[in-house]
């Protein structure tokens, strides 16, 4: 059998990954930075030799050892260069990683060339994410005209223990900017922020209910492009216990306002709080992946999940490093430099998976009607073309156009305009972001660097539209012409008010030429006009 070098061999990942490659028949070259570890973990292991190796300069190694195939799973991947490919491809020698690195993975292109050139196959991300996640998101959107949005979270068992190379992972994007495709174009979100509650499910399992939060990996830059639809992307990670996942959003939130420039510093003590809370929790770890997107038949959501039971949790990541080695072994990956999102079937992996206490299930449902469509029935399919295409919303959508602000005058209108975030007046480029779930829509508003937004929900007839604790319900007028919005009730915290004392709100749209066209006006009684604005938006032509 084959040769293979494993930079980082006896860590967390590599360990596995040894064990798993060695019981295949591999003969192995267990190597990192430390060749008392390198001998202590080969020791255990029959067949494998032990050397010591710095993957920022590993040329001389790979000329004095002369291995099949390089395996990199020492990691952190997030501040490291391609010294290592490099290495391999000047060497002629194939080369994988199990990277989760976004600017890593995302930039391997930069060495196809030379790889194409020295005939070897260098391939980045051979692990959960992107290959994986790649794998589960082609499975189940295959047949979906367009792919409106994907969301995947990871969660793992408290006691799998994360390495210092995870742990660093961690806090080198907890509270930084995070580029995020949604409504269309590249927003911002911060890592390990927009917390909530995930849950992972399989048919005659106990469910995991477990906090997640956003995590930085190749995925977000890699899928929106790569699928029909220029789907939204999310993925968030978290770990078994509440409060460990507490503790790191909460330290996040100085690093998104500059407070401190990093967590760097905190890898230690993040890394003891780990060992001094290993043995709560299970041994149970997940991970889920999510589409929604468009049929000829309807819009569908369909859900991939992962249980992996028993402690096995942390052998997932090294699964597509073994399927990816030995197809570039048997010739099976061209030479060239890629990431390996599209390397692997989901049906690959099977076999692996029926060596671990691990199940895998994929859900369909249909969704539910647009909002717009649910509230006014019938009437939706009387609106002009562009108008119910503008309302047409699946899981993520994104219209961009110019706008004209008015505001009142006065120190009451402007103190109103300020509280409810309004921007100022005058003209501005205009972007609008849909975000559907099941129960309704938010609209997110952005004139210029100003924004603000809305919930809208279905109820009793009524569009409900919510600012904080303000509930408007407008009656839906629909025709050839367009839509005009009427305001019919409103409430305060719930508690209903009288319709003469509310805001005087009235909203039009329609259809000129290739433009879907509107105007808001919104005024207080005694007080006057607040805000008006009007203007053109078409669907968004942004590429990601």
């Amino acid at each position: 059998m084959s040769r293979i070098l494993i930079i980082g061999g006896y860590g967390g990942f590599g360990a596995r990954l040894a064990r798993r490659l060695a019981a295949r028949g591999h003969r192995l070259i267990v190597a990192g930075r430390s060749l008392d570890g390198a001998r202590r973990f080969c020791a255990t292991l029959e067949g494998a030799e032990p050397a010591r190796i710095d993957r920022a300069d590993i040329g001389g190694a790979l000329a004095a050892l002369r291995p099949d195939l390089v395996i990199d799973a020492a990691g952190p991947f997030q501040a490291s260069g391609y010294a290592a490919p490099r290495a391999c491809i000047a060497a002629a020698i194939p080369y994988v990683d199990l990277a989760d690195a976004r600017g890593f993975v995302a930039g391997i292109g930069a060495l196809d060339a030379a790889a194409r050139a020295a005939g070897v196959a260098v391939v980045t991300g051979a692990s959960s994410v992107p290959a994986l996640s790649g794998a589960a998101v082609r499975a189940i959107t295959h047949d979906m005209a367009a792919v409106r949005s994907v969301e995947m979270a990871i969660t793992a068992s408290n006691r799998a223990g994360a390495g210092p190379s995870v742990t660093r992972a961690v806090l080198s994007y907890a509270g930084q900017a995070l580029p995020l495709w949604r409504g269309r174009r590249w927003t911002t979100g911060f890592g390990w922020q927009e917390m909530r509650r995930a849950r992972f499910t399989i048919a005659g399992r106990p469910p995991l209910d477990r906090w997640v939060a956003l995590a930085d990996v190749p995925d977000l830059a890699l899928m929106p492009s790569a699928l029909p639809g220029q789907p939204a992307v999310t993925f968030r990670a978290g770990t078994e216990l509440g409060f460990q996942n507490l503790v790191l959003w909460a330290a996040s939130w100085p690093v998104r306002w500059h407070w401190i420039a990093g967590l760097g510093r905190a890898a230690p003590w993040l890394s003891r709080l780990q060992r001094l809370t290993v043995r709560l929790g299970g041994t149970r770890s997940a991970m889920r992946v999510a589409a929604r997107g468009r049929r000829p038949e309807g819009d569908v959501e369909r859900c991939w999940t992962l249980l992996a039971d028993h402690g096995d949790g942390p052998e997932i990541p090294t699964l597509a490093a073994v399927l990816v080695a030995e197809a570039i072994l048997d010739g099976r990956i061209a030479s060239g430099a890629v990431d390996a999102s599209r390397l692997l079937a989901l049906a690959d992996f099977a076999p692996l998976f029926a060596e671990l206490a691990v199940e895998q299930d994929i859900v369909e449902r249909p969704l539910p009607p647009p909002l717009y469509r649910r509230v006014l029935g019938a009437g939706f399919d009387r609106l002009p073309p562009l108008v119910a295409a503008m309302h047409d919303i699946c899981a993520d959508d994104g219209a961009a156009g110019e706008a004209h602000v008015a505001r009142g005058r006065g120190p009451l209108a402007a103190l109103a305009a300020a509280i409810m975030r309004f921007p100022p007046a005058g003209d501005h480029d205009l972007h609008m972001a849909f975000a559907a779930d099941d129960r309704g829509e938010r609209w997110t508003r952005r004139f210029g660097r100003h924004g603000f937004s809305s919930r809208m929900t279905a109820r009793k007839g009524l569009l409900i539209e919510r600012f904080g604790p303000l509930r408007f319900g407008f009656q839906l007028a629909a025709d050839a012409e367009g839509l005009a919005m009427h305001l019919r009730r409103w409430s305060i915290a719930g508690l209903p008010l009288p319709l003469a004392l509310a805001p005087r709100l009235s909203g039009r749209e329609w259809q000129e030429g290739d433009r879907f066209r509107f105007e808001v006006d919104a005024a207080l009684p005694l007080v006057g006009r607040v805000l008006r604005y009007e203007g053109w938006l078409r669907p968004s032509t942004a590429q990601p």
